[in-house]
């Protein structure tokens, strides 16, 4: 009988082993997850020698005059240019990067009521609109400017498409929008899901209101993260 009591201790014994080894083994395993998910994030781009490029998914308005109106559009040296378009202009000219348009197969309205009331249809029906436009030689970038507008608090749907599109591991992605208030609710977290191989920095937010105003905002930015001297 004492023989049989001490083989069954001997196996609750063991079996409480195996138990807390276990345990032991999963808090090492969260603990090795959460170091990698509070990896800090680089606030300076790091060059490895490629090309610039600067893509942008930019529709100017056609009711309105200008940014400060309200309208997703300005006029820069006699030019009819959407808010985000004149950023990547700008990005483009400070880096001497090349200049990629992002566009869509179907257009979009240009009245900004029907614009938002398709913006919105996109984004309930989670769509993926057919991009007209494509890089053809992205193994020569190493950074890759990313501008849109914020629309209904994330970034439009042929972003979508385009991060879909494009496996952007070993690039840095340095993400930029304009907006009406929101900057860019969670486009940088949904940019860093969709590109997990990707550096993304937390990018650059400009209001709608003072995009033609923005220049200088712009080049000291660049000049902070590493792109301008």
């Amino acid at each position: 009988m004492k023989k049989r009591y001490f083989i069954g201790s001997t196996l609750v014994i063991a079996l409480c082993a195996i138990v807390l080894c276990a345990f032991a083994d999963q808090e090492r395993t969260d603990a090795s997850e959460a170091v990698v998910s509070e990896r800090p994030i680089p606030t300076t781009v790091s060059r490895t020698g490629g090309k610039v490029l600067v893509a942008y998914f930019s529709v100017p308005e056609t009711d309105g005059v200008d940014a400060s109106s309200g309208a997703s559009r300005l006029v820069s040296d006699g030019k009819l240019q959407g808010n985000t378009e004149y950023v990547a202009t700008v990005i483009r000219e400070a880096t001497g990067g090349d200049l990629f348009e992002i566009k869509t197969v179907h257009a979009y309205p240009g009245t900004h009521k029907e614009l938002i009331d398709a913006a919105k249809k996109e984004s309930d029906e989670d769509a993926r609109p057919a991009l007209a436009t494509h890089i053809k030689n992205l193994n020569e970038y190493d950074v890759v400017f990313v501008g849109f507008p914020n629309w209904w608090y994330d970034m439009p749907q042929p972003l979508y498409t385009f991060f879909d599109e494009y496996d952007f591991s070993g690039k840095t992605i340095v993400p930029f929008c304009t907006h009406g208030g929101s900057r860019f609710s969670d486009a940088i977290k949904t940019i860093r899901e969709m590109e997990k191989g990707a550096t993304v920095l937390d990018g650059y937010a400009i209001a709608r209101d003072r995009v033609s105003s923005s220049k200088d905002g712009i080049q000291n930015w660049l000049k902070k993260i590493g792109m301008t001297e």
